[in-house]
């Protein structure tokens, strides 16, 4: 038996990188996973692996960007497993450029998918949550039940190049103080964990200095460079960056049993790094 035996857990963008690692961490103690991605492949190969180590976990392949995609999910969820226990709202990438440069609709794209998605993933899951909460209460039990939203260092300490980034993680912040007194009539806690430096295909050294991914066909510019890359590790007092199982733990910990009574809190998983 897992810690987290039997319960439901939402991972947005949980194909690649981080949020890969955080399902694969709470499949292993129990929990049964639905996985997203905005692509078919990296979602079903998460789902496979998964599998394969005897958990259980189904896909939600599309955009958290989409107006029903909320809808969408928490829906997959109820008709897969029948019920929902845990919300990690990791979908995201950066899109970087100094203040006069940014675009509005590098702006809004930053905003849509690490503010307003997970605005409408929780708004989806009220009712839900609610009428399980009260059903429970019913017959005299009560469950408890864990939402963890990704910030940033970046959301804390802002970082130059990245004021629509860091504006969408400063108010993820606000949006889980306020879920915090909002749900916990439901007996749910709501916290956020800020990531600092973690080793993914955003971070990653681009040896020609132009690392690119796609999003929805669009080619973004990410990675960093060795001497950047080396300056930051300098910065970080356990001096190395983290890495994606680093980061899954510290998610972890917030799902966890013993953190019950944890609630509307920030925690930095950044190796001892504060901007």
């Amino acid at each position: 038996m897992g810690t987290l035996s039997g319960k439901v857990a939402l991972v947005s963008g949980s194909g690649r990188g981080i949020g890969r690692e955080i399902a694969i961490k709470l499949a292993s103690e129990g929990a049964r996973i639905v996985v997203n991605d905005l692509d078919q492949e990296p979602a079903s190969e998460t789902v496979a692996s998964i599998l394969a180590a005897g958990g259980e976990a189904v896909a939600c392949i599309g955009s958290v960007t989409d107006a029903d995609f909320g809808e969408r999910f928490v829906k997959t969820a109820v008709d897969s497993f029948g019920g929902l226990d845990i919300i990690i709202n990791n979908a995201g990438y950066t899109w970087d450029s100094v203040i006069q440069k940014m675009t509005d609709e590098q702006w809004d794209a930053i905003m849509d998918v690490h503010l307003k998605a997970p605005f409408r993933i929780l708004r989806a899951a009220q009712p839900v949550i609610s009428a399980l909460s009260k059903k429970e209460s019913a017959v005299g039990g009560a469950v408890a039940r864990k939402i963890v939203n990704i910030s940033s260092i970046a959301g804390l300490g802002g970082n130059a190049g990245q004021s629509n980034y860091s504006t969408a993680k400063a108010g993820i912040v606000g949006l889980t103080k306020t879920l915090a007194k909002e749900w916990g009539r439901y007996n749910v806690t709501v916290n956020a964990v800020a990531f600092g430096f973690i080793t993914t295909r955003l971070t990653e050294v681009s040896a020609d200095g132009d690392g690119r991914i796609d999003v929805a066909g669009k080619s973004i510019k990410v990675g960093m460079s060795a001497s950047l890359t080396a300056m930051t590790e300098q910065m970080i007092p356990l001096g190395r960056a983290g890495t994606p199982q680093d980061a899954a733990g510290a998610v972890y910990l917030l799902c966890l049993p013993e953190s019950d009574y944890v609630s509307a809190q920030t925690l930095v998983c950044g190796g001892g790094f504060f901007i």
